[in-house]
């Protein structure tokens, strides 16, 4: 019987979904949404906050202050809430409003930027919020998960060796990609492993991190409005890009299966199911990361009235439910870069 003290101090590592009867093809899913912050989001914002302890950046009377889409902040939040810190989190219109709730009722403070950057979203406008807020008063510390190499490190300890433990004949790993700490850190341990690990990272259409076309994304979780500083595009063997009504798609897919997952489980599984049929891969070990359960996502992803009005009536339609991902050249390619042998 797991006895803790600190709510950081429990997280479920080892849960694994076989989607095999759901999506028709080989695919087991880790589960990152059991602990007490509910997303993978965890293990970078204690690995990060423990780093920054140890460097002596935190004082008694610092003010953590990041930008997060949700998940992040949430896990900030409890980490704060249980280690006696204040924390200020730069959010947007698009994160979900349980989400934001949340946050505050952990004790938080949460900023909503409402202006679009270049690209035509509003990371830009919460990092330079960010900057400025640093720039004003040096009590305010900034962990940075876009540019900490502790968001990949975590990854890198935990949740690629959870997999290898678990699939010892692992042939291929599909990640979604944000900030790429979780794509990097499983990457880079799957380099150095005992057999070679096809990586494939999933992104949304609208996503800039791979040098795509800026677009409309309403889904919070995966997507970049620029190239994150952590991605290394030659650990990455593929790159798939998903539309959000694809994400939605397979998310009710999963949901009336009894499995509530959020919108980034939504895309990874959605381009991972696409990936395995496109390659007859029935005979490969694939896994993919789920990084959140969907009971944040209830007022968007799962509410009728939402969905109508971003995506039009037929975006449950049934007979569209089998397009997984985009599958023209834009939307699969493999980085510029000399595969593994």
């Amino acid at each position: 019987m797991p006895v803790i003290s600190a709510p950081h101090e429990f997280n479920e590592e080892r849960l694994f979904v076989d989607l095999e009867s759901i999506v028709g093809q080989p695919l087991y899913l880790k589960c990152e949404g059991f602990n007490f912050a509910g997303s993978i989001k965890l293990k970078a914002a204690n690995e990060m906050v423990e780093s920054a302890e140890r460097d002596g950046v935190l004082r008694p009377d610092s003010v953590l202050v990041e930008s997060s889409s949700g998940n992040l902040g949430v896990a900030l939040s409890m980490i704060a809430a249980s280690k006696g810190y204040r924390f200020l989190c730069i959010t947007d219109a698009r994160c979900n409003l349980s989400t934001r709730l949340l946050m505050e009722a952990l004790g938080s403070q949460v900023h909503v930027v409402a202006d679009l950057d270049a690209n035509n979203g509003f990371l830009g406008t919460r990092i330079a919020y960010v900057r400025e807020l640093c720039a004003s008063d040096d009590r305010y510390v900034w962990l940075s998960q876009y540019t900490n190499p502790g968001n990949w490190r975590a990854h890198h300890r935990t949740t690629a060796p959870e997999i290898a433990a678990d699939f010892p004949q692992l042939d291929v790993l599909f990640v979604g990609a944000g900030t790429a700490g979780t794509l990097m850190g499983c990457a880079r341990y799957f380099r150095t492993w005992h057999r070679p690990v096809h990586i494939v990272a999933v992104d949304a259409v609208g996503s800039v991190a791979f040098g795509g076309e800026p677009g409309r994304r309403m889904i919070p979780g995966l997507g970049m409005s620029m190239r994150p500083p952590l991605l290394d595009e030659s650990y990455v063997d593929e790159v798939i890009l998903v539309e959000e009504a694809d994400t939605i798609r397979t998310c009710h897919r999963l949901a009336r299966r009894g499995f509530l997952f959020g919108g980034s489980t939504g895309t990874v599984v959605s381009g991972a199911a696409e990936w395995l049929a496109r390659h007859g891969a029935r005979d490969l070990t694939a896994v993919a990361i789920a990084p959140d359960l969907g009971e944040r996502y209830l007022d968007t992803i799962y509410q009728t009235n939402w969905l109508q009005d971003l995506y039009g009536d037929l975006v449950l339609d049934d007979e569209r439910m089998s397009t997984a991902a985009r599958t023209d050249e834009a939307a699969t390619r493999t980085p510029d870069r000399q595969r593994r042998a």
